[in-house]
Formats: C-alpha cells, structure tokens, sequence
C-alpha cells in the first residue's frame, strides 16, 4: 500500500515535471524574461540543469513505479489468499459476514494496480495540467514567491543566530 506521503509526492513530481516543461518551453521561445541577462552559454547552462532535473524527476517517478509494481506482487498474493480464506470461512460458517475485509482490501488492490499498471499516473498528470490551465492561483505561495532580498534577511538572521549561541 502506498502511504499518502508517497502519494502526495508523486503529485508534487507530477507538477514540478509539468512547471520544468513550460519554463523549458520559455526558454526555447525566448519569452522568459529576467532581470539578470543570460548569455548563449548562461542559457545552454540552464537547459543542461533543467534537463538534468527533469532526467532525476524521471527516474524518481520510474523507481516509484517500480516499486508499486513489486508491492502489488506481495500484496496480490496476500490479497488471493485472504480472498480465497475469508471465502471458505464464510462457506465453513454459513456467515457472508466473514467476507466483508474484502471489500477495502479489494479497494487498496485496485488502487496499487492502477497505480503501477493503470493510467492513474495520465489521470493525476491531466488533473495537474487542468491546475496549472485553470486553477493557478492554488499553486501562488503564501506572502509571494521568494526574491533575493527575503533570502539575504533569512540568511542575515541565521547567521546572526549562529554567531550569537
């Protein structure tokens, strides 16, 4: 079963894949504006760090994949043999009852199935793109996105913490 911290971070890569492909996209239209020129070498630079960074987000999502896929072999296993049990003791029984853990199971089956085989991944991608299209301003940080300067004051305040102790 994936836990909702690793679901939650295949959506967070899911976007940050998505927001590298339009500023990658930007980049190749000339159409990002910055307040600090790059130069032909500056720009194969950034395309080398945001091709790299898509290259890891890859491979991350892969390794993720992968792993739903070798989960969901135990999991079917333990899933058939729970199913074929809880079937004979409800039979044993005479009790339908007894084949109620069933139904969350078969849920959570379908759920890792759908996730290393199904298109849940297209689903979670399309939704993602849907945010981005319609819905941008869900994606704003609080009190805006960070600029230099905020990060030279945290950086000031830590130091001068560290210098104080």
């Amino acid at each position: 079963m994936m836990h909702h911290k690793e679901e939650k971070s295949l959506k967070v890569e899911e976007v940050s894949r998505l927001a590298l492909k339009i500023l990658s996209a930007k980049l190749k239209q000339n159409k990002l504006e910055s307040s600090y020129p790059l130069d032909h070498h500056g720009n194969a630079k950034l395309e080398r760090q945001l091709l790299m960074q898509n290259q890891m987000r890859e491979r991350q999502t892969a390794m993720q994949i992968a792993w739903t896929r070798e989960f969901l072999k135990y999991f079917g296993t333990f899933f058939g043999l729970a199913a074929a049990g809880l079937t004979a003791g409800a039979i044993k029984k005479k009790n339908p009852g007894v084949l109620l853990p069933i139904v969350p199971l078969s849920f959570i089956f379908a759920y890792q199935y759908d996730m290393g085989y199904g298109t849940l991944l297209q689903r979670i991608k399309g939704e993602a793109e849907n945010i981005l299209d319609t819905q941008s301003t869900l994606l704003e940080l609080p009190k805006g996105p960070l600029t230099y300067e905020d990060l030279e004051k945290i950086r000031r305040s830590q130091s001068k913490f560290f210098i104080e102790k």
